[in-house]
């Protein structure tokens, strides 16, 4: 199927809902939000950031009981995920930025997440404390232990109400796994078990065991003057524990069965899309690199988004995609910049609306796109700070390429390249997005 000739507006109408962060030009590097994650049923959403902090933010119980609902969502908790270390046997600095975060599915009143930088994976619990015990026999108030002489009557310790707390605190740390730099974690179906990917192997841990894990795929050549592509991106199937899909540089995708071996060298499916030759330039290997991957909800379709689209693509055909949206086509003929000023190897994420029906993506100028499956129609937002008023109306932005600008128009040559939206992230039942705008997290909702 050819590419989708998709008009300017799409069904839903989104309206502004809040903005985390500050709205200054001066922006520390450690500030900028590295990936954006809604958990399973949506009331929490988490950030992290190139400082190695990890954000969460909870749905606002008026908001969410509203009618309409609205999505609007208060800092629940914040800690320091990651330290920056140094590897004194290669001499290299491991930077503390924030990688990936994947949620695990709740089991009992706490919370678990996964996060990860480049090298190491910590599994987070997160929980409340309302109560706290005093009265102890053996120790005072401040946690000073009594003399046993001065203990003459036994005391019960009573459960007293306190203030809220949360607290944050690592249960697991899955370290010295990976040569390269980690670039995708991902939940298994079984929620006991996760893969994570770096640039040659992906590998597979059991969340109870820290000192080993077992790799499951390994595409480093004998000789490294022979290697041709790496991995990018790596996703369990949402139901099916067996299956796993990753992505390469080289514009493929590779789905993987568990169970025909337990090496998946060889894999399954191989997903490519051959090569238009009208199409073909110095460029094209650069832009077609995958940078990411993602499952449907359904398990039945996936979407790769490479630098200038996002394709669907159905599970039981492998030859081409069955949808391709162009998400920036008018950077084409810009290419060379690009390169020049390495914007060329942005990485930009895409993300699934709950139920499949639409997908989102970003763009440069804060611009991020979404496409209505259904319609095949698309929208181009923009995540402005001059539109932080809750309910205000998003206006589709039109980007021309020569000639009469017309008034709601921006020019390509006026377009921001240091203003992109890489991370974004749909609610998983409602249509709430959460979009990551440098040090600002923008939160967009349909219309009320």
């Amino acid at each position: 199927m050819d590419c989708v000739e998709t008009s300017s507006n799409g069904d839903i109408q989104w309206c502004f809902s809040q903005v985390k962060g500050t709205l200054e030009d001066d922006v520390t590097e450690a500030d900028i939000i590295s990936c954006v994650e809604f958990n399973h049923d949506g009331d929490l959403l988490a950030t992290g950031d190139k400082g190695g902090r990890v954000v969460i933010f909870q749905r606002d119980p008026v908001s969410k009981n509203s009618i309409p609902r609205r999505g609007e969502y208060n800092v629940y908790s914040t800690f320091q995920s990651h330290e920056p270390e140094f590897d004194y046997l290669k001499s290299l600095e491991i930077e503390e930025k924030i990688n990936k975060i994947r949620w695990l599915k709740r089991k009992n009143p706490a919370h678990f997440l996964l996060s990860t930088n480049d090298k190491t994976i910590k599994l987070w619990k997160v929980s409340e404390r309302d109560k706290r015990v005093e009265g102890y026999n053996t120790k005072e108030e401040n946690g000073t232990i009594r003399d046993p002489a001065c203990i003459t009557s036994l005391r019960v310790p009573t459960i007293k109400p306190m203030e809220l707390m949360v607290e944050a605190s690592p249960r697991r740390i899955f370290a010295n796994a990976h040569t390269y730099h980690i670039n995708s974690i991902s939940v298994n179906s079984d929620q006991e078990t996760y893969l994570s990917a770096d640039d040659l192997r992906i590998n597979l841990w059991h969340l109870e065991i820290t000192d080993q894990s077992f790799n499951i795929v390994d595409i480093k050549p004998t000789n490294m003057e022979e290697l041709t592509e790496v991995i990018t991106a790596a996703e369990f199937h949402p139901a099916e524990c067996n299956v796993l899909v990753y992505s390469s540089s080289k514009g493929t995708i590779r789905l993987c069965d568990m169970r025909s071996a337990a090496l998946c060298d060889h894999h399954s499916k191989l997903f490519e899309e051959p090569e238009d030759p009208t199409n073909r330039s110095f460029f094209s290997e650069i832009i077609s690199s995958i940078s990411d991957v993602k499952l449907s909800n359904s398990g039945t379709y996936m979407i790769s988004r490479d630098y200038l689209s996002v394709k669907v693509w159905d599970l039981r055909m492998e030859t081409k995609p069955i949808e391709c949206y162009p998400v920036h086509e008018y950077l084409r003929s810009k290419l060379c910049s690009l390169y020049e000023n390495d914007c060329i190897f942005d990485k930009f994420e895409c993300c699934w609306s709950g139920n499949d029906s639409a997908i989102m993506t970003g763009s440069y100028n804060n611009f991020f796109r979404v496409f209505d499956r259904t319609t095949k129609r698309d929208l181009t937002l923009e995540a402005a700070r001059d539109i932080a008023k809750p309910k205000t109306l998003l206006k589709p932005r039109k980007v021309c390429t020569g000639g009469k600008r017309k008034k709601d128009e921006i020019s390509v040559d006026c377009l921001d390249f240091n203003k992109k939206i890489l991370h974004t992230a749909w609610h998983p039942s409602e249509n709430v997005v959460a979009v990551a705008a440098t040090n600002n997290l923008f939160l967009f909702q349909d219309k009320l």
